[in-house]
């Protein structure tokens, strides 16, 4: 492994890498750095959590005198979150050397983002439809741009940004480093790449297996309404120090957020209904630790990277494997484990089948953890606290109210109670709590086409007929087109919108634009 003494960093860089704790460089940044130091274009394919930020962060960093005034380095990122995260992980790299760097997306307000812009930021990290906006109102110029970074290229494209990208990279001059990182290579990313890149250098760091196996995988099979109960316990059993639930809809998150509350789980629910501000609070109290369960739907969890996720729990399964591998990356991120758990209702195994045949992995069934197992983990995680606290040894306080109560009690009924106040004893399961039931999600089963011959059925993986892309505000997107469940518009692949079984509203009449089908799962 490659060292970042080796690198030729500046003092001042290596100081920040240095004080965050970072050691060895992680494969991506060891093959980066090298060429993005020495001013090459670059095309670097990892998944997220494999530590991009740095490795084109640093070089950025390192090349960009203290004393610039100007607008000298562009960040694109697909979502508001990610360009929040990416500013914030710039801004600890650069903090003994001095850069200035501002987040610019929307959902804040534009007058504070003018007037942070008046402080001359050397680096600006953005959305491109925010970005857009300022560059047409002309309170960000990219004359002077010598770097510009695409990062998550292939969420930004999925996301409907090609036209933003295209156009924003045509107004930065020529004469540029420009470095491209994306999880995936489709073909829209290699026209891209063909188009604003220049003789890049391509560096590749995917794992052989589509899901990460430092993540334990495992599967629940439970009946919708003991799903709730199933979570309880599971927590309860895991006791995970920072958990994401994964719930289907809107509905789905605010009910189980408001149950978990209710059964005292200090959580909160994440979605697209909530306001920026909104968004920001219940971020930050994950962040740092004041909720350790976080319910979210897919479209808020996008471009969310929290260190120190231990659990991931798809309380609803996912429509599509992609979105399964998705989910589940949130924990075992940088070298460390984590465990993933679905819950799966019996009429969705064939749906979890379709997900391991896709992700090439086999989920073991685990059983339901029992009201005594749950009981059990609990009273365990409480005493090895307890344990922690003791040996920390600041109870000076509390000594004498001790003393007392051992005077009168029994020191082992005193401990007993202590334990059960702090678990909660058995309430858990003794409040009845019921959720609105989800539709389950099913694979549409095909038979092959016998009027002919060894034709496969339509609509069968291929591009052509619909098989494994569809198309989105009429730009391309990226569909999963394994012939069992491809989504399109067009052709014969399975229809995104009548699929979804948990959306029963009638279409409207008029032909109307079909929504695509990862905004519809926060449809209620």
């Amino acid at each position: 492994m490659s060292t970042f003494s080796e690198f030729g960093l500046e003092p001042k860089v290596l100081q920040a890498i240095t004080e965050l704790g970072f050691e060895e460089a992680t494969p991506i940044q060891a093959k980066s750095i090298p060429f993005a130091m020495e001013g090459r274009d670059l095309i670097g394919q990892a998944q997220t959590g494999t530590g991009k930020t740095a490795a084109f962060g640093l070089p950025l960093i390192n090349k960009i005198p203290r004393e610039e005034e100007r607008i000298v380095a562009l960040i694109m990122a697909p979502t508001r979150e990610l360009a929040i995260q990416v500013a914030e992980e710039i801004g600890k790299l650069s903090r003994f050397k001095g850069i200035r760097s501002l987040p610019i997306y929307g959902g804040q307000d534009i007058s504070r983002q003018i007037r942070a812009l008046k402080k001359k930021p050397q680096i600006i990290i953005g959305t491109p439809g925010r970005l857009l906006d300022h560059i047409n109102r002309k309170t960000i110029r990219l004359d002077d741009v010598q770097t510009v970074i695409l990062d998550e290229a292939d969420e930004m494209l999925d996301m409907g940004f090609m036209e933003d990208i295209q156009a924003i990279l045509k107004m930065v001059p020529d004469e540029r480093q420009t470095m491209l990182f994306s999880a995936t290579m489709p073909p829209n990313i290699q026209k891209l790449a063909q188009q604003f890149l220049k003789n890049p250098e391509h560096v590749s760091v995917i794992p052989k297996q589509v899901s990460a196996p430092l993540i334990d995988q495992a599967y629940i099979e439970v009946n919708e309404r003991q799903k709730f109960d199933a979570l309880s316990r599971l927590l309860d059993m895991e006791s995970p120090e920072l958990a994401i639930v994964f719930g289907r809809t809107k509905r789905r998150v605010d009910e189980l957020a408001e149950a978990l509350q209710k059964r005292g789980y200090s959580a909160d629910g994440l979605h697209g209904d909530l306001s920026q501000n909104q968004r920001d609070t219940v971020m930050r109290k994950f962040r740092d630790g004041s909720i350790d369960v976080l319910v979210a739907t897919d479209v808020a969890a996008r471009g969310l990277d929290v260190s120190g996720v231990t659990h991931v729990v798809n309380f609803d399964l996912p429509q599509d494997p992609e979105s399964y591998v998705h989910r589940i990356g949130r924990t075992g991120r940088a070298g460390k484990e984590g465990a993933a758990y679905s819950f799966v209702t019996p009429r969705e195994i064939d749906h979890l089948h379709f997900i391991e045949r896709v992700t090439r992995h086999r989920i073991p069934r685990k059983p339901l953890p029992s009201i005594a197992e749950a009981i059990e983990g609990k009273q365990r995680i409480t005493a090895e606290r307890l344990i922690d606290i003791v040996e920390s040894g600041e109870l000076n306080e509390y000594k004498g109210i001790a003393i007392q109560l051992l005077e009168q009690y029994d020191s082992v009924n005193l401990l007993a109670a202590a334990i059960k106040l702090v678990t909660g004893g058995d309430k858990n399961e003794n409040s009845h709590i019921e959720l609105t039931p989800e539709e389950p999600i099913r694979v549409k089963r095909r038979k092959p086409d016998i009027r002919s011959s060894g034709r496969k059925p339509s609509g069968y993986g291929n591009r052509s007929n619909g098989g494994g892309s569809y198309k989105r505000d009429n730009r391309e997107g990226r569909g999963f087109g394994s012939g069992k469940g491809g989504y399109s518009k067009e052709g014969g692949g399975r229809d995104y919108n009548r699929s979804s079984s948990y959306d029963r509203k009638p279409r409207p009449s008029g032909g109307g634009e079909r929504r695509p089908y990862n905004r519809s799962e926060e449809n209620k």
